[in-house]
């Protein structure tokens, strides 16, 4: 089958298709006569893997290492649910810094009387001239301090 019938079986695109094809995450197609890529059901099959673990957020190295242990007859089931493992405490982390994020704006616009006039603690807040903290409760409590300074101040 042609890239574009390998893409609708598969739900990945073709662009993407010639991606991963490009950077070895999977084996360059065989071509017809004609040099149009050629794909087989077990290609399709391939891909379809690969869409279902982008869905749950891999990374190429991530869906590569899947792969390899698909591939492998051999594996041990452990290697592959530590992947998984780990995996899903990466997403816990993003899903408790997003949250955190969220409050901090939450909190921010607590501050803020939303009227015509042009002062706005939301903007002070932005414009401070400190440096990013990287997930955690630490940028929600500094936040939350410098918010409850400007508001007493």
């Amino acid at each position: 089958m042609n890239i574009g019938e390998a893409a609708s079986q598969s739900g990945v695109t073709a662009k993407m298709i010639r991606y991963y094809e490009q950077i070895g995450l999977i084996p360059k197609a065989e071509r017809t006569r004609t040099g149009y890529r050629d794909y087989t059901d077990p290609d399709v099959h391939m891909l379809r893997f690969i869409a279902r673990a982008r869905d749950l957020g891999f990374s190429i190295a991530g869906i590569s290492e899947l792969l390899d242990l698909w591939r492998n007859k051999d594996r041990r089931s452990a290697d592959v649910k530590a992947l998984a493992q780990a995996r899903a405490q990466d997403l816990r982390e993003k899903i408790a810094h997003l949250q955190d994020m969220a409050g901090t704006l939450e909190d921010l616009a607590r501050t803020c009387a939303g009227n015509e006039r042009p002062d706005c603690p939301i903007l002070k807040d932005l414009a401070a001239q400190k440096a990013p903290t990287q997930g955690g409760r630490k940028h929600r409590n500094k936040s939350n301090t410098a918010i409850q300074e400007r508001i007493t101040s």
